[in-house]
């Protein structure tokens, strides 16, 4: 297997260099339907980036991905979304964390490299809610909230389209590394699949059956239901006899989504989106010893786990999404007004635990040593309203064309904290008699973190699309934006495209940006339980505002600010190769970050705060930091006939670097700057992402069997350890890593197919590290692919 992967991984850096290199492969990655007229009763298609009805993903001024997910859903070894855009989109990046508490149960997603907030997600064209969770451990977003795209089946989507550049402009807050639009089915017919897999050592069972209904409503109304079922099984990696559990989290829930239109007379129409997810998942923490340890009695009780025990970090997850809306005529001009919500809540009840200083003062009074074993821990739920005004018109006497669009944006947003049971944080021994405070793996939220928050916004915007000649188009937007908490923006952003030759396009553009700071970032606080080689630690990460935070100066969060560059060429000679280049720059000032911890000896003005509020470190978001972003993408499809089948070839490659430009500290932080962004943190933000991402497809069409063999190829990675290189330990540099994916196909007829394949063949792993040096405590972090290994799976799928 050494020498095929070798010789996979030169075919990979071969086709890269080809493409980068010869300007006669330079192409586009478009659809075909997008770029057809709508046929009556057919779909229409929208183009993100665009408001011009008449749009075609082929001469777009900006860089857009069409993704077709269909394939996936049908014979896909991956079976959520963001599992299956990471091993097809090459600027898209998803690593299922372990050891990291909350961002367990939730995986983040990111493009180029950023955080996960700073990817504006929208479904049918429409804002899509974040996650109430902040991403507080793991190699991945620490600091970000995100958007949950595990919360959309993927029998669901028709295509997701991904916009790679600064969007601000045109669709405001977060929309700095780019824009992705996920498009719902509504379509007529039905289609059901059902999929099992498992890891190649026998854990991580995977069922998913999941089904797609698509029903007329009236004479040329539809409305599509998806419904699916999850139960996915905890997997583990650490050694036999390691007390530990590191693996894939425990998941397993229902999800439906109901996607649809009712036309009423001429082009209007009624449209609407319904879709609820509840999910439940359970992780592991960090395990606590036996007796004999250190962790009796100060985390654990010899009378209920004498030989030592694993929390279990249990959510349950509720998210919901919908969306209202009415497009109608007004003489020439396109109106749209929609109503849409999200809704998600995540409650921790942790399992197989205790509180120990419950446990002890039990046994200082005779008793055995017994405290409660599972405990309602709180949890936290964000909520978000949006109203859309929007008219467009296109003009055919001005120049070669001119499509004028504006409008308005009202958004209300709202973020809770609720504590948990006074078990869960409580300390009932006293300070200093042994047992430690809360449950044991996750400390509950006390009635200090407590928060109910609201925010609102409104927006107006104007994006006019400019046929200046036949061969150059321009785009302009301006976009400005009130927020009740931290002020005014205002954005603009210049694109363009000039046709060189009938099949070359050049493009480019300039634009500003900014992302608000989420509530959940502002009003985040908790107290909880690090290990920080092997030493547990309580930490406060306290709120924008609150006593802390003005305790050490911190002040109020304000938003990020973007200036986008990218210029770029595709090239299209004919239906059957197509290939895009695009150089990119995104310069971010005032990012915010989750800071260093601080103690009474790296900040002995905040020993007293800490020392009264019995934690030893604290903690803060902030606005504190400049960075750079720049780098390629690449894009080359090439399909032909081969013997009496079709072969298709598809080469997609990502390379962006981040670096820290500036330390911004705030006047009573000077000097701590070291603290504020240690070297560990640097890393995670510039480097918590691979640099160099590539995936090389092939796929092979012949009769009713159909195959497909998929190469992704990760780069190094560098991350920091505990003790840091000033203590004289390296950092965790993570060796270059590729992985393949295969799968085999057979049709029965036209509506009956099995698929049978594997993901990670190869079993690859990250390069191994010193577990005391490791953010989770393992060997390695959950980087690149993850730490699962092989695994392989079977999935039918059948249309009705």
């Amino acid at each position: 297997m050494t020498i095929l992967r070798k010789a996979i991984l030169l075919a990979l850096y071969g086709a890269g260099s080809v493409a980068a290199m010869n300007p006669a492969l330079v192409l586009a990655q478009t659809s075909p339907a997008a770029d057809k007229p709508a046929e009556p009763g057919m779909q229409t298609m929208t183009i993100v980036g665009s408001r011009r009805a008449n749009a075609s993903a082929t001469d777009t001024p900006l860089p857009i991905d069409f993704i077709s997910v269909s394939k996936s859903a049908e014979s896909g070894g991956q079976f959520d979304l963001a599992q299956t855009l990471a091993n097809i989109s090459p600027s898209f990046n998803s690593t299922r964390q372990t050891g990291a508490d909350g961002a367990d149960l939730v995986d983040s997603a990111a493009l180029r490299g950023l955080g996960s907030d700073q990817t504006l997600v929208l479904v049918n064209g429409k804002r899509r809610h974040t996650v109430s969770l902040v991403n507080l451990f793991g190699a991945r977003n620490r600091g970000n909230t995100g958007t949950d795209l595990n919360a959309i089946p993927v029998m669901a989507i028709s295509n997701v389209q991904v916009l790679r550049d600064g969007a601000a402009a045109q669709y405001g807050s977060d929309a700095i590394a780019g824009v992705m639009d996920i498009s719902l089915k509504k379509n007529l017919g039905c289609e059901a699949t059902f999929g099992y897999s498992q890891y190649s050592v026998g854990d991580g069972k995977n069922y998913l059956p999941s089904a797609y209904c698509g029903v007329q409503i009236g004479e040329k109304g539809v409305l599509g239901i998806t419904a699916e079922y999850m139960d996915r099984g905890r997997s583990n990696r650490a050694d036999p006899g390691n007390p530990r559990t590191i693996g894939d989290t425990k998941v397993t829930g229902p999800t439906i989504y109901l996607n649809g239109e009712v036309p009423n007379g001429g082009s209007d129409k009624f449209y609407f989106t319904l879709g609820a997810q509840q999910r439940k998942a359970s992780s592991a923490a960090w395990a606590r010893g036996g007796v004999g340890s250190g962790d009796i009695p100060s985390r654990n009780s010899a009378a209920m786990y004498p030989d030592g025990f694993v929390p279990y970090i249990n959510g349950d997850i509720n998210d919901y999404y919908g969306i209202a809306g009415y497009r109608w005529k007004m003489g020439e001009w396109n109106a749209d007004l929609s109503q849409t919500y999200g809704f998600n809540e995540l409650k921790y009840n942790i399992s197989n635990t205790l509180n120990a200083s419950i446990a002890n003062k039990d046994l200082l009074a005779g008793g055995k040593g017994i405290s409660p074993s599972r405990f309602d821990a709180g949890g936290f739920s964000f909520s978000q309203a949006t109203t859309n005004l929007d008219f467009s018109r296109y003009f055919d006497g001005f120049m070669q064309g001119v499509n004028v669009a504006f409008g308005g944006e009202y958004r209300r947003e709202n973020y809770k904290i609720a504590a948990g049971e006074p078990g869960s944080y409580n300390d009932v021994d006293g300070v200093g008699f042994g047992g430690n405070a809360g449950s044991q793996g996750f400390p509950g939220f006390q009635p200090g973190d407590v928060t109910n928050k609201n925010r609102s916004s409104v927006a107006a915007y104007v994006d006019i699309e400019t046929d200046v000649t036949n061969k150059f188009k321009l785009q302009t937007a301006v976009r400005g934006e009130h927020y009740s908490d931290f002020g005014s923006t205002l954005t603009g952003k210049l694109a363009g495209s000039y046709k060189a030759a009938d099949n070359v396009n050049l493009r480019g553009s300039v634009s500003t940006g900014f992302r608000a700071p989420s509530l959940q970032q502002v009003y985040f606080s908790s107290t909880f339980t690090d290990f920080i080689s092997g030493v547990p630690m309580d930490v406060v990460l306290a709120p924008n505002g609150g006593t802390v935070a003005n305790a050490a100066g911190i002040p109020k969060l304000k938003e990020e600010k973007s200036k986008n560059y990218a210029f770029g060429l595709t090239y299209k000679p004919s239906n059957s190769f197509s290939m895009t280049a695009d150089l990119y720059r995104i310069d971010i000032s005032d990012r915010i970050v989750l800071s260093g911890r601080f103690d009474a000896t790296n900040y002995p003005a905040l020993g007293a705060t800490l020392s009264a509020l019995g934690v030893g470190q604290a903690q803060f978001f902030v606005n504190s930091i400049d960075t750079k972003t720049q780098g390629i993408d690449l894009t080359a499809s090439h399909k032909m006939s081969l013997a009496s089948g079709k072969f298709s070839t598809y080469l997609g490659l990502n390379y962006g670097k981040t670096e820290v430009t500036k330390v911004s500290a705030p006047p009573s932080l000077k000097g701590y700057e070291d603290v504020l962004l240690s070297e560990r943190e640097r890393l995670f933000i510039e480097q918590g992402g691979p640099r160099l991402k590539g995936t090389l497809a092939f796929n092979y069409d012949q009769g009713p069997w159909s195959s497909e063999f998929k190469v992704i190829h990760y780069g190094p990675q560098t991350l920091g350890t505990f003790s840091g290189t000033a203590a004289g330990v390296p950092n965790a540099y993570y060796e270059p890593k590729t992985s393949a994916d295969v799968a085999l196909t057979y049709a029965f007829n036209d509506s009956t197919k099995l698929t049978v394949g594997g993901n990670n063949i190869f079993n690859v792993k990250p390069t191994r590290q010193d577990p005391n040096e490791t953010d989770n405590g393992f060997y390695y972090d959950s980087v690149q692919f993850g730490l699962g290994g092989a695994s392989y799976f079977v999935k039918l799928w059948k249309k009705f």
